[in-house]
């Protein structure tokens, strides 16, 4: 398989090789799907995937078939599918396993779009800076 390989117009599937570029070094909202061919709710929800990704072209739909992934997945820490990741401008900014309803995902990929990435910088240095030990 090649690194990337475009499913649609809409969709990217992803492979390690690819996801420094297509999703850390992408200057578009992205939301990554982690599923596997053998599991009901992954297969349940790629309709859902497909269709939201149809109306919101200023975002990057990736898939990320685990099997054939399996150092990727266990590198993000993927314990269990469908799992959803969103990120902007390379920050990790939603996980969640679990298939999401179309409104609800829909509703998230434009909460991602609207984010502040000012604000989630200095949220994040903040957090470190608390978290840093003393010295």
């Amino acid at each position: 398989m090649p690194p990337t390989k475009k499913m649609s117009s809409t969709l990217t599937e992803t492979s390690d090789a690819s996801w420094d570029t297509d999703v850390l070094g992408s200057d578009q909202p992205v939301l990554v799907d982690f599923w596997a061919s053998w599991c009901g709710p992954c297969r349940t929800f790629a309709p859902v995937f497909e269709k939201v990704s149809e109306v919101n072209p200023d975002a990057v739909f990736a898939k990320i078939d685990t099997e054939a992934e399996q150092q990727l997945a266990g590198a993000l820490g993927i314990q269990s599918i469908p799992t959803l990741m969103a990120f902007r401008d390379g920050i990790l900014v939603f996980s969640q396993p679990g298939a999401l309803p179309e409104s609800a995902f829909a509703d998230l990929v434009e909460k991602v779009g609207e984010l502040d990435m000012d604000e989630v910088r200095a949220a994040i240095a903040a957090q470190q800076a608390a978290e840093a030990p003393a010295q």
